[in-house]
């Protein structure tokens, strides 16, 4: 493909990712179950971000976590995610901003507020996580940026999102532009809960819509509702151009016409934490993906990137994958 401004634009959940330290006694005092991710209202989020101590606050969501992945990688990308105009949402917007990343949605005036992750560490490093989605749910087709879109090379969908009515529509319509201005559409299952819930539309949009597909072993099985990961990889044959399918420490699979590709993992020295792993396979692989590169390559990339991810704490490089890359001879 020529004349494309960006490698990749993303459409996701913009969601601003906030760290505390917490003793034990905030967490019962705040009648939070420690170690467990609970999805709460705007009140309860505010309540309890004003009872938080001293506060990280970063970007995240899978799609911007992809994202800047591609930056990190010395890629071009985009995204589009809705932020509400308060303090969370300009923190959002100007972090991904500094990553490289072309954030195109604009700052919303109404609404509920910019969504949040509320992360209390323990002292034993458990993490309990309070998330409220905020206005990140509230994207629809009226957000997708025509020019944006048409602009970029692959658009890439971040699953996450698919369970509001108005975003099923939002992808619809990426989808369209990007295929009608001859680019490619990507999208990330993310979880196997979304797979459950919304299995019949999910195939439905990768039959008539995707052309890269990604998904761990979890969500693949789930989707063709099978128990053994390799009946999956041939089930998706026909639904697809491509599927990217990982399975943690053992690497991945990469599917297209038929043909399997398997590319192991990189080796980590020491697993610290896994969120992100996928995000940044992603970004590797689309990376690789849109210079041309031969599948195994991309794949090489993913775990490359992946392998970065889950040697630290948090879903950002924390070193330059550009870099790392150079060094791999990949």
């Amino acid at each position: 493909m020529t004349n494309a401004r960006y490698d990749v634009i993303g459409v996701g959940n913009a969601i601003v990712d906030v760290i505390s330290a917490a003793p034990e006694t905030l967490l019962q005092e705040l009648g939070l179950d420690k170690g467990v991710m609970t999805l709460i209202d705007a009140e309860r989020g505010e309540e309890l971000y004003s009872a938080m101590g001293s506060k990280v606050e970063t970007s995240g969501g899978s799609a911007a976590n992809t994202l800047a992945g591609i930056a990190s990688l010395g890629g071009n990308g985009a995204y589009i995610g809705k932020v509400r105009d308060d303090v969370l949402g300009k923190v959002f917007h100007d972090d991904l901003m500094k990553t490289g990343v072309d954030y195109r949605t604009p700052l919303g005036q109404d609404g509920p507020p910019t969504a949040r992750c509320l992360i209390f560490v323990t002292s034993d490093a458990e993490r309990t996580m309070q998330t409220c989605l905020g206005i990140s749910v509230q994207l629809g087709p009226e957000d997708i940026e025509k020019e944006a879109i048409e602009a970029a090379e692959i658009t890439y969908l971040e699953g996450y999102l698919f369970d509001p009515p108005e975003a099923k529509k939002a992808f619809v319509k990426a989808a369209e532009i990007s295929h009608a201005a001859g680019r490619k559409v990507a999208l990330s299952l993310s979880d196997a809960f979304c797979v459950e819930r919304h299995r019949a539309e999910f195939m439905h949009l990768i039959s008539g819509h995707v052309d890269i597909l990604f998904a761990n072993e979890g969500e693949i099985t789930s989707l063709f509702e099978v128990s053994d990961f390799a009946e999956a990889v041939n089930l998706t044959a026909g639904h697809c151009e491509v599927a990217a399918l990982t399975q943690g420490e053992k690497g991945c699979v990469v599917v297209k016409e038929g043909a399997t590709h398997e590319v192991d993992a990189q080796p980590v020295e020491n697993v610290v934490d896994t969120t992100g792993a996928g995000d940044l396979f992603a970004a590797g692989f689309l990376f690789g993906y849109t210079r041309g590169l031969e599948l195994q390559n991309c794949g090489a990339i993913g775990t490359l990137a992946a392998a970065e991810i889950i040697s630290h704490y948090g879903a950002r490089p924390e070193t330059s994958l550009a870099d790392l890359l150079a060094e791999s001879n990949l």
